[in-house]
């Protein structure tokens, strides 16, 4: 005797190994159904989202969430809403792209079907090859700003000096040294901007004893607060980098975020391993994420998107060069650092490989 496999039961083993999360929705909008997929997406399970209004689970840009799940239903019109926020129960969101279909089925209750498709990593790598970018463009136009402006620095000292000497009043002396101490200045202001000169001295270095010594640095630097939290992952391994500049660059990153903080605020240092995660292009095994977070007030949103150039700083006396530095130190181990900040939280995350290099 011959088996046949009935259409719903068919549809839903289609469904059930589907990598899209589907969700369906009955006439009253409540949720009816989801598929493994829509588990792994609200990370959760479906006894617990079954049976909610679309409205709690389900965003929408211009309207409320049923009004424009009724509009289809009763246009009959599918529409689509891409890169949306969707909210997770611990508070992080997901960005997706979200297409509505309605059903109908003769006689038979209305229904919508919604497929959500995950990109925050699309837009993450998009992002990422972006940054990578046009740090480098950044880095190579101030290398030429720089060879073209030392060159004449190296001239003026130099004609300063041969002048000091033959002023006979040592008073005007005063004169030429100013222009020779300013012009030690710009150049000691250029190599801070290109970065080191010398070539990444690479040696087996734990982490954590890196972000111990910037704690340190911290608690000496800022004595009266904020106060610095420490989140660690007790299991990542020891890897090949430069240990002098992971601590320049992590030390940039941590005296940013106490002075937000400020004395009354949280500063926290945390640390985890990240299992097949790109940055930029490239796929790593294994990736070390260090967050160095602070409840300070944010970032101005009309800076956030050029906290790395050089000479960009949110704060009156800063010098705009601690970022951009301390990305350029991350790059030169492959790694990068990204940002996400709003008032009352700002992180910064430094994504570093934990695999040897074959570059």
């Amino acid at each position: 005797m011959t088996t046949h496999v009935t259409r719903p039961t068919l549809e839903r083993r289609i469904l059930d190994h589907l990598n899209t999360a589907v969700m369906l929705f009955d006439a009253q909008l409540r949720l009816k159904y989801l598929n493994p997929a829509a588990e792994v997406l609200f990370e959760v399970s479906a006894r617990h989202l079954l049976g909610q209004p679309a409205a709690c689970l389900l965003p929408c840009p211009d309207a409320s969430v049923e009004e424009r799940l009724n509009e289809a239903l009763a246009s009959c019109h599918p529409f689509t809403e891409r890169e949306i926020n969707i909210l997770i129960g611990d508070g992080r969101t997901k960005t997706v792209n979200c297409t509505v279909l309605p059903l109908h089925h003769f006689d038979a209750e209305k229904e919508v079907l919604v497929e959500l498709y995950q990109v925050d990593r699309q837009l993450r790598i998009t992002r990422e090859e972006q940054l990578l970018s046009q740090h480098q463009a950044t880095q190579a136009l101030l290398r030429g700003l720089a060879h073209e402006i030392k060159n004449p620095l190296g001239g003026l000292r130099g004609a300063a000096q041969l002048l000091e000497r033959e002023l006979p009043d040592a008073a005007l002396r005063e004169y030429t040294r100013i222009i020779i101490d300013e012009a030690d200045r710009l150049q000691a202001l250029m190599n801070r901007m290109i970065g080191p000169h010398r070539l990444p001295r690479r040696t087996p270095v734990n982490i954590h004893d890196v972000l111990e010594h910037v704690r340190t640095l911290i608690l000496a630097e800022f004595p009266r607060g904020p106060k610095v939290h420490r989140d660690y992952d007790p299991s990542i391994p020891d890897f090949i980098a430069d240990q002098d500049r992971l601590i320049q660059a992590l030390l940039n990153l941590a005296r940013n975020a106490a002075t937000a903080a400020g004395q009354h605020g949280c500063l926290q240092l945390k640390t985890r391993v990240l299992r097949q995660f790109t940055i930029g292009s490239r796929r790593h095994k294994l990736v070390l994420q260090i967050q160095v977070r602070d409840n300070g007030p944010g970032i101005p949103e009309e800076i956030r998107d050029r906290i790395f150039y050089p000479m960009v700083s949110g704060r009156p006396d800063g010098t705009g060069l601690g970022l951009s530095i301390a990305q350029e130190l991350i790059n030169q181990h492959g790694g990068l650092i990204e940002c996400e900040s709003q008032p009352g939280d700002t992180i910064f995350h430094v994504y570093l490989p934990l695999e040897p290099s074959h570059d």
